[in-house]
């Protein structure tokens, strides 16, 4: 067996150990990041693509934004729609900043946006950052069992190769999503799980089309939810609602394009084509595993929880909760001091609660139920009326949106 050692273990190359990494090794903090993937299997895979500031703040301060700030677009404001009848809620960008239509107030959200840039163009510039500077990068390494969590030693033990290995490290960092080991290494009954399915699914498309609007489309419709988003100037990202059984191959390109069309219709408004690229569906649910700490083993990301993506907040929750991890572990390493690590799990969790509840607001508001009775169904109409009426709901929905309430909520756990 082949014994490595360093300070911080990371299990799981996707956006938050790849990102711990990167923060941790600009500190002098050393870091092996294991990854069960292949790097083509880690690079391509689909994922979501809209960051809030905050998430954009901190790819700078690990300088790993530099492709992002070139090629990302920046958006403004977001488009809500329900059965044709579009309400836009734009951001607060500036004192300078002018609404594009009367009805089309700046909300205040401290002058924080969002960009797009797709994760796994995050992932890719991580990567190629680590192995230029020629950090530990371990593909194709299965984690497969973590011990000696309640000694100053945790060793985590991998395969690679058919060969066996083991990884001592002060602290382990669990970012090996839902399906990951890191999770069922803390204790059953400490832990507690919360979890909900959603009746629906997400069928996701990729279409070489230049999109059909500026701001991003979230509309409901008799039909079902649809969502009109995009990658870059000529690819477009779009979603509709469907059933959890629904299959891949009963979904034609002719038969989404008129879905599509059908749902996000309004008067004046033309939805483009172009060819379909890919096609995938994405069950709904949420999910939040407490304790996200047991020992020296601390979860970020979807090893600790999951969000329904029709809030766009799961990459961005990830990068909150190693934001804390590394300013937790940088107090340790340089000032001794082990007071934010011991308080880690509950300055992420008020977050992810806060970022749980908009996320089933909006899910709520924007898909079909039928198991809602007609009276739960005009109260979901009377969510997006208030938001047409009323500035402050369109303010909490944008401060939300861009994450300054989450962020925000955080502050509670300190």
């Amino acid at each position: 067996m082949t014994i490595h050692k360093t300070q911080v273990g990371i299990i799981g190359a996707g956006p938050s150990g790849l990102l711990l990494a990167q923060l941790l090794d600009l500190q002098g903090i050393n870091a092996i990041v294991l990854e069960n993937r292949s790097r083509e299997r880690v690079e391509s895979r689909l994922r979501a693509g809209l960051l809030e500031q905050n998430t954009v703040d901190v790819l700078r301060q690990a300088q790993a934004a530099e492709r992002l700030d070139r090629e990302g677009l920046v958006h403004h404001g977001v488009i809500l729609s329900y059965n044709g009848r579009r309400h836009p809620i734009k951001f607060d960008v500036g004192s300078n900043s002018k609404p594009k239509t009367q009805n089309s107030k700046p909300q205040n959200t401290e002058g924080s946006v969002v960009t797009i840039y797709g994760q796994q163009e995050v992932v890719k510039d991580l990567i190629k950052i680590r192995l230029a500077a020629q950090k530990p990068l371990f593909f194709t390494a299965e984690a497969h069992k973590i011990e000696g969590l309640e000694t100053g030693q945790p060793s985590i033990f991998f395969t690679q190769n058919g060969e066996e290995h083991a990884l001592q490290c002060d602290f382990v960092a669990g970012c090996d999503g839902f399906h990951g080991i890191s999770r069922k290494h803390i204790p059953t009954d400490i832990q507690q799980i919360y979890d909900k399915i959603y009746p629906y699914s997400w069928l996701g498309v990729l279409a070489k089309v230049a999109p059909s609007t500026d701001e991003l489309i979230y509309a409901f419709h008799e039909r079902g939810f649809a969502m009109h988003s995009m990658r870059s100037s000529e690819i477009s990202r779009l979603y509709i609602q469907v059933p959890n059984d629904a299959k891949i191959e009963e979904w034609t390109d002719e038969r989404i394009w008129s879905e599509l069309q059908i749902r996000l219709h309004t008067e004046g408004w033309t939805l483009q084509k172009g060819p379909i690229l890919e096609k995938s569906i994405t069950p709904m649910r949420s999910f939040v595993s407490e304790p996200m700490q047991y020992e020296r083993l601390f979860l970020a990301g979807d090893a600790a929880h999951i969000v329904p993506p029709t809030g766009a907040k799961g990459m961005n929750l990830a990068v909150c909760d190693t934001q804390n991890l590394y300013e937790a572990l940088l107090s340790f390493y340089k000032m001794d001091d082990n007071t934010l690590l011991q308080n880690y799990g509950q300055a992420c969790l008020s977050r992810v609660w806060r970022v749980q509840d908009f996320s089933n607001y909006m899910t709520d508001m924007f898909h079909l139920d039928i198991n809602k009775t007609p009276f739960d169904q005009q109260l979901q109409k009377s969510k997006f009326d208030l938001l047409a009426i009323s500035d402050a709901a369109s303010r909490v929905l944008a401060e939300n949106y861009v994450g300054v309430a989450s962020k925000r909520a955080s502050e509670l756990a300190l």
